[in-house]
């Protein structure tokens, strides 16, 4: 018997050594083939695959992932039925209760307990005060906005009889009568008033406002903090003081005239707080790091607030600017003041007496009149189809986020991206007159092919220094 070599010997002591003794007898497998691993002497252990089923896996029921669930719409209509009927009961047979109002507070009070009670059934303490809880928030804005169609839809059908006839929009007052009707007469001097005064208000605020928003986040110190003090008191501020101040300083004390442009001045002390604070707030969410990066770059500090804060924060600005124009297209008792009201289109501000929209409704509504009423109350809605007007203007103008790109742009920059890709086919294009091998010809001092005059050399250097 020949020795073992003392690699295999080795290698056969250590396998031994290391493998435990079988434990319980193992049912005989069938030995497995193939060749030995190399250097073990060790034979592979053989794969085993699963058998699978012939039938096919059922599919899987897809889960519902609302957050409404059939039992919490059948409570809340449960719940419903129940305070109707318990407060119904209570108002006919038990209580000598009368009122629209207290009916529905009392409805909306049960309501609330038997959608707890209901809940209660199914759910444990905490999912029972969150559903609670949810019931309440959904009902406060669906109030909200009843309270908001209820107002809109009352006004326009109010003043649907005047805002029908043409001449309601393309006339004024100045020759019709209280007791004129509706086919004659107009609000044509409240709608040029109002746009005259709320143009010349966001000519005087928009700057001013984001200016100082600028300063009270770029420039942070003791003054910013009083500046930043004196514009949050400001939003509270009345209107009332307002157009007194207007009043006080420039008709009393420097003898000004009634005009459009001191109803814009009181507006705009009006509009100013608020466009101040909404634009604090949007520009401090703009990134550090924009900032950061624009002065690593070795911008300065102006060019990174023109070319960084500002373009990214231009959709909030934007909201702040409508902000201020709603506050300041509907006040009443500062063009009261400071405008005269005017029955008479005028269409210079700066002189004599104008009227607005808000003030034309002020005066129509106080009239005994059924006819000026109803002018008045077709006013309002014109104010709120202005208004709508202006905000969706807006929305157009500066309601896109950062880096978006208007058609112009886009076409624009498509040019420019031409224009750069042929120049630079035009530069990387082979020059054959490098290689002229032609004699040489009497030239002029200073007329050489590597002379700046060049013409080939010249617009081969420009274009180096364009690219």
């Amino acid at each position: 018997m020949s020795a073992k070599h003392p690699i295999e010997e080795q290698s056969r002591m250590s396998t031994e050594t290391l493998s435990p003794p079988p434990t319980s007898p193992l049912p005989e497998e069938p030995a497995p083939t193939g060749p030995p691993r190399a250097g073990t002497g060790v034979r592979p252990s053989r794969t085993t695959i699963p058998v699978r089923s012939a039938d096919p896996e059922p599919t899987e029921v897809r889960r519902s992932t609302a957050t409404i669930r059939h039992t919490d719409l059948y409570a809340a209509i449960g719940a419903a039925v129940a305070a109707l009927s318990l407060t119904a009961l209570v108002y006919t047979q038990l209580a000598p209760f009368d009122g629209v109002l207290g009916f529905v507070v009392l409805a909306y009070v049960a309501f609330l307990g038997f959608y707890s009670l209901l809940v209660s059934f199914d759910e444990d303490g905490p999912a029972v005060r969150d559903r609670v809880v949810g019931a309440l928030v959904h009902s406060v804005g669906f109030l909200l906005l009843a309270v908001l169609l209820l107002v809109i839809f009352y006004t326009l059908a109010r003043g649907w009889s005047a805002m029908v006839h043409l001449n309601f929009f393309t006339q004024d007052m100045s020759v019709t009568s209280p007791l004129a009707p509706l086919d004659e007469g107009g609000v044509l001097h409240g709608i040029a008033g109002t746009l005259e005064q709320i143009t010349l208000a966001l000519l005087l605020t928009v700057p001013l406002a984001v200016i100082c928003a600028v300063f009270l986040n770029e420039i942070p110190g003791r003054f910013s903090r009083t500046v930043r003090t004196i514009a949050e008191a400001m939003t509270a501020l009345p209107s009332i003081v307002a157009g007194l101040f207007v009043y006080a300083t420039l008709i009393l004390s420097l003898g000004y005239d009634r005009s459009g442009f001191a109803a814009a001045l009181a507006i705009s002390v009006m509009m100013l707080p608020i466009i101040i604070r909404a634009s604090d707030v949007v520009i401090r969410l703009v990134p550090g790091n924009l900032r950061e990066a624009a002065l690593a770059l070795g911008a300065s500090q102006w060019r990174t607030v023109w070319h960084v804060v500002l373009p990214t924060a231009r959709s909030g600005l934007t909201t702040a600017v409508i902000l201020g124009t709603a506050r300041g297209i509907g006040e009443t008792s500062p063009v009261l003041l400071t405008a005269g009201g005017a029955d008479a289109v005028n269409l210079n501000p700066f002189q004599d007496w104008q009227n607005s929209l808000p003030l034309v409704t002020y005066k129509s509504v106080a009239q005994p009149s059924d006819n000026m009423v109803a002018r008045g109350f077709g006013t309002a809605a014109t104010l709120m189809l202005l208004v709508l007007l202006l905000f969706i203007l807006a929305r157009l103008i500066g309601g896109r986020g950062p880096g978006q790109l208007t058609r112009r742009q886009q076409r624009r920059r498509t040019r420019q991206s031409a224009q750069d890709q042929a120049r630079y086919a035009r530069r990387d294009q082979p020059r054959t007159d490098i290689f002229d091998l032609s004699p040489a010809v009497d030239e002029p001092a200073g007329a050489g092919r590597n002379s700046p005059t060049d013409p080939a050399v010249s617009r081969t250097d420009s274009e180096d220094r364009n690219a």
